[in-house]
This record gives C-alpha cells, structure tokens and sequence, in this order.
C-alpha cells in the first residue's frame, strides 16, 4: 500500500513537472520540445522510485530492471545473457588489471571488489584522486555494455558504532555512485546505491586483515534481461 501511496505522489509530481513546454538538456545545452520535457520528468519520477525500492530486499532489483525496461533502456534476451556477461567480464578483467579491483563471476553477475585502502582515506567517504582514474576505466566498460544493473554496495569493519559504520557504508557507496553518474554520464537510473555498514563481512573482524577485506565497496554488474 505504502509503495502504491509513493507512485501516486510520484504521478502528481510528473504532472506538475511536465506542465512546461520547453527545458534546457542539461549535457548538451539545448532547448527541448515539450515531449523530452516529458521524457526528463519521467527520468527524475523513476530515480525517485528507485531510491523508493533501493532500501528493500533483492527484489528491488527486479524492480529496477523493470523500470528501465519501461523507460527504454532495452535489456539482453535469455539466450545471449551468458555471451553478453563474458564480453563484459573480458572487457573488465584487460581495463582493471594491475589496479587491485577484482573481477569475481558469480553466475550471471559480475562483482567488483574495491578495497577500501585503494578507494578512501581511513574514515573518510572522497574518493582518493588516484583510484577516480581508475573509475574511469570502469566507467569506459559500464557506458558500452549500457543494458546492465548497476549495484554500488558500501560496507565497513566491525570497529565503533554499528550506526557510523551505516553511514558510512552508504557515503562511501554514494561516492562510487555519484562519480559514475555525474562524471561518467552514466544513466542515474541504472545506478542502485545501498550501505550494508557492518552487516556482510568477508573476513575476521577481530583480525587487522580480516579487517581491511570488509573495508571495501563491490559494484555487481546484472544483466537487464528480456524475454525471447
């Protein structure tokens, strides 16, 4: 109920957006007829929707797909999933080499491991100059293989409180996200950030390398899949 209360606030506030005939396109500068006035208030209604789901369950992703199916984004038939993934996963593995990201398949998705040691000073959510070129080469891959889900995960060590860890998790994530967005030109819709704090650890807490393993942000690559 609470989800279809969102979706009609959301409507009303299309409504009231796409009032106006004509808006200025924010990359390329030029003015745009009332329907891409449309299509961008569309654009914004599904970023609001997907920040709506993205504190839910795995089931949001499936929703994200959906939505970016109806927007037009496309996806990638049952059949050619698995040579659509294995073209991505080479593309990664020849940009990402040498820079410490890992490239992990697990069935039809890909993860990104980045160590928070290469990403962000000790307690701090901006991205270290270096690691943003390296970002960039992710960016590089993301932007051709255009019909895939992108999950920006945050996660922290077990040490100090379990809510700054939250927060931090997510600021971290967030950053990921932003660059992607904003300077990659990635669409936003395509884009899901999430802050898991303390809550997923892959190594010992109570070891300085358990630690650091759980210090990191994964992006998960899923394929936008239609049916045949």
């Amino acid at each position: 109920m609470k989800f279809k209360l969102f979706l009609i606030a959301i409507i009303a506030a299309l409504s009231a957006t796409t009032a106006g005939c004509k808006t200025i396109d924010a990359y390329s500068g030029e003015e745009k007829t009332s329907n891409a006035t449309k299509g961008g208030a569309i654009g914004a209604g599904i970023g609001a929707v997907i920040g709506y789901v993205s504190a839910k369950d795995k089931s949001s992703r499936d929703r994200r797909k959906a939505i970016l199916i109806g927007a037009g984004v496309g996806g990638v038939t049952g059949a050619g999933v698995g040579v659509y993934m294995d073209r991505q996963e080479s593309t990664l593995r020849t940009q990402l080499e040498g820079s410490g990201v890992s490239v992990t398949r697990n069935g039809e998705e890909l993860i990104l491991n980045m160590p928070g040691n290469i990403t962000f000073a000790s307690a701090k959510s901006a991205l270290k100059e270096d690691f943003e070129k390296v970002l960039d080469s992710v960016v590089l891959v993301l932007n051709e293989f255009d019909q895939t889900l992108i999950e920006v995960a945050g996660h922290t060590d077990s040490v100090g409180p379990a809510a700054t860890n939250q927060q931090l998790s997510y600021n971290r994530a967030r950053s990921v996200g932003n660059h992607l967005a904003n300077k990659g030109k990635i669409k936003i819709d395509r884009v899901l950030i999430v802050g898991h704090g303390e809550e997923r650890p892959v190594g010992d807490n109570n070891t300085a390398e358990g630690r650091e393993q759980n210090r990191r942000v994964e992006l998960t690559l899923i394929p936008v899949k239609t049916e045949e």
